[in-house]
């Protein structure tokens, strides 16, 4: 609004608009969060592309992200998220969206068209385990005006989800059934460890000095942009959904993940548990975010179900933005 000729004044003035109307900058933020995403993933893929690391590469970027990068990510992410938020009424509204979303993926993929329970498995997580860290940070900030929404998301998939995918991916690539050397080799994964021990940090109240954080900060920085260069290289040579026998686990996967489950989430948050506005906006938006590239890495490393992970999260991606888009728009 303009004031042309006010007292005081020698021209024209401009009055801010209050900060509830001033929008533009959160949505050029968040879009800039997915323009780094992108360009990472077009660096893995020229990488992949020109061959830069050799034949070698992929499946060593791969043992790196898995038993270095990630542990040092999921401890500093953990331990440095408020307890209140950690444990708040977002943690079972996630897990009920995400359980229905694995649900519905297991009943189909199982008992229709048989897949077996591997391929089931990064299925599943590929429907309902969204990208609460390299996406979910980013977005919880600048969308929803706090990073640290994405914690309770972040606690539920890595203490809760991991464990359980690394027991049943364990028993299924080694043929082991016994379940001692499962649970042993499951909570002797270094992102399992990791994981818990960020959750006990942070549950103690213990503040980590500088001399302890900051070095295991540099090392958790690599995480993501390694991770989303690795993930770009996977794409060379490769075509999304061109995969025969693979489309429809895709499009099932990517259904669940960007349009069910958001939706699952509000219902519970604004009628199971009655939530404010702003908290079921929250819960939705998380719930829209796109499949988590851990999926991949998970399948990658098994080497199950990788190209049903790969291009879910490649749709999910590119998909999640009109729906986050929508969400805001209709919710915010």
């Amino acid at each position: 609004m303009c004031i042309i000729g006010a007292p005081g004044t020698t021209g024209r003035q401009t009055r801010t608009p209050p900060d509830d109307r001033r929008p533009r900058l959160d949505d050029v933020q968040v879009l800039t969060g997915f323009v780094v995403v992108g360009v990472a993933i077009v660096l893995g893929y020229v990488i992949g592309r020109i061959d830069l690391l050799g034949p070698h590469g992929r499946p060593v970027l791969a043992r790196l992200i898995f038993f270095v990068l990630s542990p040092f990510l999921m401890f500093v992410v953990l331990s440095q998220a408020d307890v209140s938020t950690l444990f708040s009424a977002l943690l079972p509204v996630s897990a009920l969206a995400a359980a229905a979303a694995f649900l519905v993926y297991a009943a189909i993929a199982r008992l229709v068209w048989r897949r077996s329970v591997g391929a089931t498995l990064i299925g599943m997580l590929s429907a309902g385990q969204v990208n609460s860290n390299n996406i979910g940070i980013p977005l919880s900030l600048y969308l929803l005006g706090s990073a640290a929404l994405s914690a309770p998301v972040i606690l539920l998939q890595l203490v809760v989800f991991t464990p359980i995918t690394m027991a049943i991916l364990e028993a299924v690539t080694t043929g082991q059934r016994r379940p001692l050397p499962i649970l042993r080799r499951t909570f002797t994964n270094p992102i399992v460890i990791a994981s818990i021990s960020g959750v006990l940090v942070s549950v103690s109240g213990l503040t980590l000095p500088p001399i302890v954080l900051d070095p295991l900060t540099l090392v958790a920085d690599a995480t993501v942009p390694v991770l989303l260069i690795s993930y770009g290289m996977s794409l060379h040579g490769q075509r999304v959904l061109s995969t025969t026998g693979h489309r429809r686990d895709v499009l099932l996967a990517s259904a669940l993940k960007l349009l069910v489950m958001p939706v699952v989430a509000w219902a519970i948050a604004r009628f199971g548990f009655a939530l404010s506005p702003a908290e079921v906006l929250a819960v939705t938006v998380l719930a829209a975010l796109p499949t988590a590239q851990n999926v991949f890495n998970f399948a990658q490393r098994y080497e199950i179900g990788e190209t049903v992970a790969r291009d879910t999260v490649f749709v999910t991606t590119v998909g999640c933005v009109p729906v986050l888009l929508a969400v805001t728009v209709v919710l915010g």
